[in-house]
């Protein structure tokens, strides 16, 4: 499911997936009856940086002040930004007719690695790593001890949840998983801190 202009919704209907993004099930309730209805997805989701959408350009054209960046991004809650397990900040492309050609793995290229990962997750756990469990996740992502104690720091100085430090463990996992190699390492966990914003109120 894609939802550009992330902020733009009503924050009430964005809260309401915060479980199924969860859980992968949504559960309805009415009156005496209840029911629980499979509801696992993929959310990919868009926003600009500020209401007017120029913020750092060099361009200067960004006009908003401090207080108005801030409440545009408060309109989205920390606990659903904690079920997001990959932020990313993209720059405005050029506009120019003819751009120069990026260096880089083409599609069916990356596409082959990570059907790869994925199958080498099938038969490491029976599921890929997005679903792992705490207990999977305690098993299959054990780190030295040295980066299980870099980690909490960085957590802490970022101000992480719980859930979103589970969730950069399983994208560690990924990135060790895409690279072939058994062990998360302190350059997948630094990597993996980088796709993670620090608590939103």
């Amino acid at each position: 499911m894609f939802l550009d202009e992330l902020p733009e919704f009503d924050r009430k209907v964005l809260e309401v997936l915060r479980e199924p993004l969860e859980s992968g099930h949504i559960v309805i309730s009415r009156a005496r009856d209840r029911v629980s209805f499979p509801a696992r997805f993929q959310l990919v989701a868009a926003m600009n940086p500020c209401p007017c959408g120029y913020l750092g350009e060099p361009s200067g054209r960004c006009r908003c002040t401090p207080e108005q960046i801030q409440r545009y991004r408060n309109k989205l809650s920390g606990p659903l930004l904690d079920r997001i397990d990959l932020h990313l900040t993209v720059a405005r492309e050029t506009t120019a007719l003819n751009p120069t050609q990026q260096v880089g793995d083409d599609t069916a290229k990356a596409s082959a690695q990570v059907a790869e990962a994925r199958e080498r997750q099938r038969k490491r756990q029976g599921c890929a790593n997005a679903f792992l469990d705490l207990p999977g996740l305690r098993k299959h992502c054990q780190l030295a001890k040295a980066d299980e104690g870099w980690l909490e720091s960085a957590c802490e100085r970022l101000t992480l949840s719980l859930r979103a430090a589970h969730r950069l463990l399983k994208v560690a996992r990924t990135l060790a998983d895409l690279e072939r190699v058994e062990n998360i390492a302190r350059h997948h966990l630094a990597e993996a801190l980088q796709y993670r914003p620090a608590a939103v109120g």
